[in-house]
């Protein structure tokens, strides 16, 4: 079975020398150990669309023919979602342990939906997501870890929640991206974490295949290129992501608040489009459960709360994180979408790229070891083919970064 997001930054610590730590990707044993780690997160960036990236992006091109670097495949955490999986991956711990169980979930005792990537300070990240973050972790073993990261995401809950103890190192432009990531890495010893999201923003917006996402790749490409290339001796750089992603056509779409018989029953819905959180008047869960489990025959599983937590979809549930979870849980199971145009801004329904769901396209996702001794081989990009989305599961678990306030395309 496939290591996890999870895994990751307690192999970079194993890396950085710190005792006691299980290095579960086998990181150390390929590289040795080392005096500075660069953990790089490519939004969106999928297992199963490497082939189709590497068209646009000589570097990826280079990897997967087993020239430069060293790919294995990890599946990230569910629902296969930017916050969720974030959150795994700065704590090392499941879903249902750190309870930033989704995009968006209800706050339990009301009826606020709370959005992770508007959240600001309300409820208290130490509240809504207690667990303590490897960057804390590290910190107390003496070892300096920094995100380098856009100066917009500094007050967010959720880079709060999943980068707690870090030193943030703001950047303002994107084109001193890679140079301030160097400059970082150079400054001192340590783990350096980074992040792009524009390759997900395309996806979401014209669509995995589309001439924007294309041009994504290339300058994704450009940027670990130029990262690759500026490494400092004794220096690692992992490459991974946050979930992959599918298209989902017009006629793939069924629009609950559209039918009566979908909003019958539901006093709160949370989620987003792949994976649905319905919490149900009272009295009404077996009623929701037996009509959407009808209506969505064929397109999505549909459980209860119960049924979907002991499948260990979301891995241990913490007892105070079990009422974020909807009453009936709606999962995905093809290229399919449940909008919410009642409960969701317009922009949602307007996406062409979707993921959070627990197919293989989603929840497959590439690490990429370059230790410093690597230099990017020079290498046509692969000829391109048409991208079809995988619709097999990936292994079980079925199972911030925070963003600017303004971006709600970012998911």
């Amino acid at each position: 079975m496939p290591g996890s997001i999870r895994d990751v930054l307690p192999s970079a610590a194993a890396l950085l020398g710190v005792s006691g730590v299980a290095d579960k990707l086998g990181v150390v044993d390929h590289v040795g150990r080392v005096e500075r780690v660069l953990v790089v997160l490519v939004d969106g960036m999928g297992w199963h669309l490497l082939p189709e990236l590497a068209c646009d992006a000589p570097l990826l091109a280079s990897v997967l023919t087993g020239a430069t670097g060293r790919l294995s495949q990890l599946v990230c955490a569910f629902p296969s979602t930017t916050p969720t999986s974030l959150v795994s991956l700065g704590t090392g711990a499941e879903p249902g342990e750190h309870g930033i169980l989704g995009f968006t979930l209800k706050i339990p005792g009301t009826d606020r939906v709370l959005n992770h990537i508007r959240w600001r300070d309300d409820p208290p990240h130490t509240q809504w997501q207690p667990l303590p973050t490897w960057f804390e972790r590290l910190t107390q073993h003496g070892v300096p870890a920094r995100v380098v990261l856009p100066e917009w995401f500094l007050g967010s809950g959720l880079t709060a929640a999943a980068y707690r103890g870090a030193q943030f190192r703001p950047t303002r432009h994107a084109q001193d991206y890679a140079e301030q990531i160097i400059d970082e890495l150079s400054a001192a010893p340590g783990l350096v974490y980074g992040y792009t999201a524009e390759l997900d923003t395309a996806a979401h917006v014209f669509g995995i295949g589309s001439d924007q996402w294309h041009a994504a790749a290339t300058s994704v490409d450009a940027l670990l290129t130029r990262l690759v290339a500026g490494l400092p001796a004794d220096t690692v750089l992992l490459v991974t992501a946050d979930h992959g992603g599918l298209n989902v056509a017009a006629d793939a779409r069924v629009d609950l608040d559209a039918d009566p018989r979908l909003t019958a029953g539901i006093r709160v819905v949370a989620g987003e489009p792949r994976v649905r959180y319905l919490h149900t008047l009272p009295g009404a869960t077996a009623d929701v459960l037996a009509t959407w489990t009808e209506v969505l025959s064929g397109w999505a599983d549909v459980r209860s709360r119960e049924e979907a937590v002991a499948t260990a979809m979301f891995g241990p549930v913490h007892p105070r994180n079990l009422p974020r979870i909807g009453d009936v849980v709606v999962t995905c199971s093809s290229d399919t979408a449940v909008l919410a145009t009642g409960h969701e801004p317009p922009e949602t329904a307007r996406l062409i790229g979707f993921h959070g769901g627990a197919t293989a396209a989603e929840m497959a996702i590439p690490l990429i070891v370059f230790p410093a001794s690597s230099k990017p081989q020079p290498r046509n990009a692969i000829h391109r083919v048409e991208h079809e989305p995988k619709d097999e599961l990936a292994p079980n678990p079925l199972r911030i970064l925070g963003f600017p306030p303004r971006s709600p395309q970012f998911t």
